[in-house]
């Protein structure tokens, strides 16, 4: 079976692509210059050329502050984009495993949401990736999961834990949202996880692929100050309000991860046990 990774040049699908050839697959990885996937005729040639069996989508439009003023954009790559790789995958009889976001729930919540927890994002970015979960189950009920992540952290590209760890090792304080609380998540995990995914046949529906665990961004900050040897009393927390931002966010995005273990696939690991090895990689 040949796999097909979209959006493989972001921090997601780097990973993914890397595991995959770890593991000797007969893969592939497009990123944004080799594919569009808002472009349908760029899709269809895609698939003709490369006949893929499953198909990863973690192509997407993520910046959160700037969908609210440009929801065509994140609308054309979060949920049009999905459904023509969808269609796509249906008229060849591949699998896809598409990527979305604790976002699409509206964090009031105060345990973990289950994977068939009703949805009502907050903001633009998250009405947008919910579309593209409900065109993914839409046309593809057998062949189709929508995988959930959140606060990703990994070797390439910026993330948060990247510019904490630059911030250790400084001698600066830092302020950090205290008030916003989910799960810390490496990259490296959930490429793992789909890959363990994609070998479940029948596997299909809704699986949240988050480290085990809750934490503000101050915890998180704490954290990796503490796995550095740099003082933790340096980061200092503060309200999500005091950033500002058009975007409204939800407080509480913890999700649950039952469908694993329906799927016969060991549950996610802590964040912090993921974060140890995380560091220890980007040192």
């Amino acid at each position: 079976m040949r796999w097909l990774v979209t959006g493989a040049g972001g921090l997601l699908g780097r990973e993914v692509t890397a595991a995959l050839a770890a593991e000797g697959a007969d893969a592939v990885g497009l990123d944004r210059r080799a594919l569009d996937v808002t472009d349908p005729d760029a899709l269809a040639a895609a698939f003709a050329r490369h006949r893929p069996g499953l198909v990863v989508n973690c192509a997407a439009y993520t910046a959160v502050e700037a969908a609210e003023t440009e929801p065509d954009r994140a609308f054309r790559v979060n949920a049009e984009g999905p459904r023509h790789l969808a269609g796509l995958c249906a008229r060849h009889g591949a699998r896809l495993l598409h990527l979305s976001t604790d976002y699409v729930f509206p964090g009031d919540a105060g345990s973990p949401y289950p994977e068939d927890h009703p949805t009502a994002p907050l903001n633009v970015y998250g009405r947008s990736k919910r579309a593209g979960e409900r065109a993914v189950l839409a046309l593809l009920p057998d062949l189709g999961a929508v995988v959930r992540t959140a606060w990703l952290h990994g070797e390439h590209g910026p993330n948060f834990v990247r510019t904490m760890s630059q911030r250790a090792r400084g001698g600066d304080p830092v302020d950090v949202v205290a008030d916003l609380v989910g799960q810390p998540t490496w990259a490296a995990d959930v490429a793992r996880s789909l890959i363990a995914l994609g070998g479940v046949p029948g596997a299909n529906g809704v699986f949240h692929a988050t480290n085990a665990g809750r934490a503000s961004w101050y915890e998180l900050a704490r954290e990796v100050f503490r796995l550095l040897g740099a003082d933790p009393r340096r980061v200092r927390p503060v309200s999500a309000a005091v950033f500002g931002g058009r975007a409204p966010r939800p407080r509480y995005t913890v999700l649950g991860h039952d469908r694993w273990r329906e799927a016969g696939i060991p549950a996610p690991r802590s964040w912090r046990a993921a974060l140890a090895e995380a560091l220890g990689r980007l040192s």
